[in-house]
């Protein structure tokens, strides 16, 4: 049996993971065997850049965290799986889906997005949506159509009542 002291550090380590989980708006598990440590830290980089991180755990430690929070990731947690974590629900599966157009040895796994597991096919059609800022700038452009077709209408109402 373990000593104390290494079921403390364990224990540390499955707080830590909650901890993230539970603070995170996405949550991703991907098989990272086969990328070099260049492409590891490109990687890192590049999740950083959306506010994300990526970090690696035991599978036992992470099955534990999960379970205590009441995520199944089913079969998911074979093999050896990194995890990444943002606030953001859309960017690190953006962010690893493109990653892994050119590094094919990149495989996610599954994610928790929002409080709901998306497996692989769920994934993709999130990495398939636009951006937040790509969303908003959408919105706002629609909202310039509504209010330019309202000001053409007043002017014409406002010319035709001249005329009368």
């Amino acid at each position: 049996m373990a000593s104390e002291k290494i079921l403390k550090q364990k224990q540390a380590v499955i707080d830590e993971i909650k901890l993230h989980v539970e603070n995170a708006t996405s949550i991703v598990l991907f098989d990272y065997r086969g990328l070099t440590d260049s492409e590891t830290k490109q990687l890192r980089t590049k999740l950083k850049e959306t506010g994300s991180t990526y970090k690696v755990f035991k599978n036992t430690l992470m099955a534990r965290a999960f379970k205590d929070l009441n995520i199944d990731f089913g079969d998911a947690l074979t093999g050896p799986s990194a995890l990444v974590y943002g606030s953001d629900q859309v960017a690190p599966v953006k962010v690893l889906t493109e990653f892994a157009k050119s590094h094919p040895a990149l495989e996610l796994k599954v994610g928790y997005i929002d409080g709901e597991i998306a497996d692989k096919n769920k994934l993709a059609e999130y990495a398939s949506l636009p951006s937040r800022e790509g969303l908003l700038t959408m919105l706002a452009g629609g909202m310039i159509g509504l209010v330019r077709d309202l000001s053409i209408c007043l002017d014409l109402y406002a010319k035709e009542k001249e005329e009368n």
